[in-house]
């Protein structure tokens, strides 16, 4: 009943046709009502200095959302940190740690050549980001100022990567970057729980530039100025999928597959896939993979940051075999949640996704880091 129930919710959720409201909707527009108005009291609050905002002694970049998840803030934490490593700063990326034990108390997931907490301690997404970063320091922690001082004292910092954290304003930031997915910007332009917006629109007004993502038309960005002031530059970028690694005898697809970085997925091409996923926007995966892989076997979905239990593998496995698939597949979020506990009887693909900006819209948006981080420069000189 309780699943039932929720499904509907989910589905009321991200109904974007506006269809006639039924009783359920009715009651979520209410609840939506009530959540919307205590945000906007809460950013008044901000607005007018009446709730405190502390400020660390470095630049800070905030990569976050006005919905709730699946627009690519980690793969855009990822570029972030990267591109600061390749601009001379040291920059150290904080995330709350959601779901993580250690989210509470915080702790450092990676100095940025070992790593120090496991996927349950630090949570999926600061994990995987530790996995991957090399000489970037990983912190988590409910309290994203004291993760803060702490990167500046044990790192020297001397720049911070906060992810997901639009909506944490008790912390300053130097630039806040909004990532909108471009088929659907708001949702279906409600708040929480009616829609998937985590604040009313006007929101976007404290943005220093919004990031389309998915961006496939230029119909989808040119529709953005009504939303936002008008001085707030826009950018378009794509998620880019790679093939971040195989694991098991991967014989079957094909003899010179090696298990490494490679943005080449013709190999799946031929390829009978049975894929799972537990992340914000499973369709979205499965969307992805029609593109590239021959056929697929079946479909597995959980939901966002879901705990696989051995059994949980130990099914998908088997259904995976009994539908006669040469591999599994899942994302790279999903497979460090599996914690080393591999299929014994077929292959698994973990699939990565890179942020890419489109056209020239990498420059521009490098100049505006660039003036942003020199910009705090000057003033805390002053």
């Amino acid at each position: 009943m309780f699943e039932k129930l929720k499904h509907k919710a989910d589905a009321v959720r991200t109904d974007c046709r506006h269809s006639n409201p039924d009783a359920l909707s009715r009651v979520l527009y209410a609840a939506s009502r009530i959540y919307s108005g205590a945000v906007r009291l809460r950013n008044s609050g901000f607005d007018k200095g009446l709730l405190s905002v502390r400020r660390l002694p470095c630049p800070v970049v905030s990569i976050g959302n006005i919905t709730a998840g699946g627009t690519g803030k980690t793969p855009m934490a990822l570029y972030m940190a990267r591109l600061m490593r390749q601009m001379g700063y040291r920059p150290a990326v904080i995330s709350r740690g959601y779901r993580g034990k250690a989210e509470k108390a915080g702790a450092v997931v990676t100095d940025g050549y070992h790593l120090f907490a496991d996927c349950a301690a630090a949570g999926d997404e600061p994990f995987m980001m530790a996995s991957v970063l090399k000489r970037v320091p990983v912190l988590v922690g409910r309290d994203r100022f004291q993760s803060g001082m702490r990167a500046v004292a044990a790192f020297d910092s001397d720049v911070i990567v906060l992810d997901d954290a639009f909506q944490h304003r008790r912390l300053h930031r130097d630039l806040d970057l909004v990532l909108l997915d471009a088929a659907h910007p708001l949702g279906n332009r409600h708040v929480l729980p009616r829609g998937s917006l985590r604040e009313p629109a006007s929101g976007l007004k404290r943005a220093d530039a919004v990031i389309l993502t998915r961006s496939q038309s230029r119909e989808a960005r040119e529709s953005l100025p009504q939303m936002i002031s008008g001085h707030v530059p826009v950018f378009r970028a794509d998620h880019v999928p790679f093939l971040s690694g195989i694991y098991g005898q991967a014989d079957c697809l094909g003899e010179e597959i090696s298990g490494g970085y490679s943005e080449d997925l013709s190999f799946l091409g031929a390829a009978r896939v049975f894929a799972f996923s537990g992340i914000a926007r499973n369709q979205e995966f499965l969307n992805m993979l029609s593109g590239y892989v021959g056929s697929l076997a079946g479909f597995a979905e959980y939901p966002d940051h879901y705990c696989y239990s051995t059994r949980d593998l130990e099914k998908i496995e088997q259904k995976a075999i009994s539908e006669s698939a040469d591999c599994l597949m899942t994302t790279e979020k999903d497979f460090v949640r599996i914690a080393g506990r591999l299929p014994a009887g077929i292959p698994l693909v973990v699939m990565g996704v890179e942020m890419r900006f489109l056209n020239n819209d990498e420059s521009g948006f490098v100049a505006l880091l660039r003036h942003k981080l020199l910009e705090t420069k000057l003033e805390s000189r002053s």
